[in-house]
């Protein structure tokens, strides 16, 4: 029985204890995330707006299985930027698209997606295909993935890190390659990047979206597709490998790792807890690299 002074005042999450505020914090995430989804929901049904614009760079990303049915939102949310693409492209398998296009992606088409057949080259066909598919290069490209919700500067900032030093890398994600002694450290060690300066010891992560110069272009085109031998599942290793002996460094374009919203209804891949808890970029990296490699990534990080 309550007393006479009426119903007891309702706790803060805060003052519930520190299990209270975290379920609070997602809570809240996951709700904004929802009403930016319905958003951009409604903008791919009723808007004719096109998704690409006038800025002198290609966006690419690839999606399977089920993740189809929901990539249009990504793909809506590079489409509203401040900075639209000049093209913008998506790289399904021939299987996927002998299954037939989502409705949503029809409309993204419409509005000027490309969308584009590909083998099965796993991650790597975020990218390949359009490096391998062009004779020259003159424009960097801009790889993102298929369950991410990007803000609207995303690609603006992308762009402006590159205008300022075109010679490098730029992300919003990246790890710190660390090392014991001569040898690398697990890959589950490894640190998130949290300053703004370039190393070649930093390694992008594609997730957050990764701009690459049209001169790393050129040199993956000539690599050819060597990945399947040596890192079939790790796109984010090959690519920065190949950076390395270019020697090109790679610079997180904000203080710390933003980790944009993801989408909500995506199918989320195995693949990182294979590559990352299973060990297996642990061995494509002791595959990759030599001990020359190793050396440049060590002495660079030490001068930085």
């Amino acid at each position: 029985m309550r007393g006479s002074d009426g119903p007891r005042p309702r706790r803060s999450a805060r003052a519930r204890g520190p299990g209270w505020e975290g379920l609070a914090a997602r809570t809240s995430r996951r709700l904004t995330t929802t009403l930016r989804q319905a958003r951009l929901e409604i903008r791919n049904r009723l808007t004719r707006a096109p998704v690409t614009g006038t800025a002198d760079v290609v966006v690419s990303m690839t999606s399977y299985g089920r993740r189809t049915a929901a990539v249009h939102l990504a793909l809506e949310s590079i489409g509203r930027g401040t900075v639209r693409p000049r093209r913008l492209q998506l790289w399904l398998t021939e299987d996927e698209l002998a299954s037939g296009l989502p409705a949503p992606l029809r409309r993204l088409r419409a509005r000027g997606l490309e969308i584009l057949p590909t083998a099965d080259l796993g991650p790597h066909k975020k990218y390949y295909p359009y490096v391998a598919a062009q004779e020259r290069h003159t424009a960097p490209l801009v790889t993102a993935d298929d369950d991410a919700l990007y803000p609207r500067y995303w690609l603006e900032r992308l762009l402006t890190a590159y205008g300022s030093r075109p010679d490098e890398v730029s992300c919003f994600r990246a790890n710190v390659m660390g090392f014991s002694g001569d040898v690398p450290r697990p890959y589950a060690q490894w640190q998130a990047c949290t300053s703004t300066e370039a190393s070649l010891a930093h390694l992008m992560t594609g997730v957050g979206g990764v701009l690459y110069p049209p001169e790393l272009l050129v040199d993956l085109r000539t690599l050819g597709t060597g990945f399947l031998d040596v890192a079939p599942s790790a796109d984010d290793l090959w690519l920065h490998h190949a950076a390395l002996r270019r020697g090109m460094r790679v610079r997180q374009v904000v203080g710390r790792r933003l980790d944009f919203p993801p989408v909500l209804r995506s199918q989320r891949s195995t693949l990182t807890r294979e590559n990352v808890a299973g060990g297996q970029n642990d061995r494509i990296v002791a595959r990759l690299y030599s001990p020359s490699d190793l050396a440049l990534i060590r002495a660079d990080s030490r001068d930085g």
